[in-house]
């Protein structure tokens, strides 16, 4: 990371997750999750996938290239996660989680 000239870093790791789940609500209006994996059910191999939903649950339509910048920002945010299963970043409290553990959590 770089300092800038205060000797501040231009972008501490504390509070990214945070400006993360900002900029994606403002670049998508109404979304309230991101589901993120490497299932693209349009694709034969691992390929990028991105699923915004809104807070009653519904899914939002995106364009391609919308949902896949959202798709890599997550990505590049968590590079530690196990990107073989897909994960929801929750925009309201900025969590990722495994998408399996959230459907465990709400019961189905």
């Amino acid at each position: 990371m770089l300092a800038m000239p205060s000797g501040t870093l231009a972008c501490p790791e504390t509070g990214r997750q945070h400006r993360l789940a900002t900029q994606l609500a403002d670049m998508i209006p109404g979304a309230a999750t991101v589901r993120v994996g490497l299932d693209d059910p349009k694709q034969r191999w691992p390929h990028l996938h991105a699923v915004v939903r809104n807070e009653s649950g519904r899914i939002l339509t995106t364009n391609r290239t919308t949902a896949r910048v959202a798709a890599r920002w997550i990505l590049r945010v968590w590079p530690e996660a196990d990107w073989t299963r897909p994960h929801v970043f929750d925009l309201a409290d900025a969590t990722l989680t495994r998408s399996d553990s959230v459907a465990a959590g709400r019961g189905r």
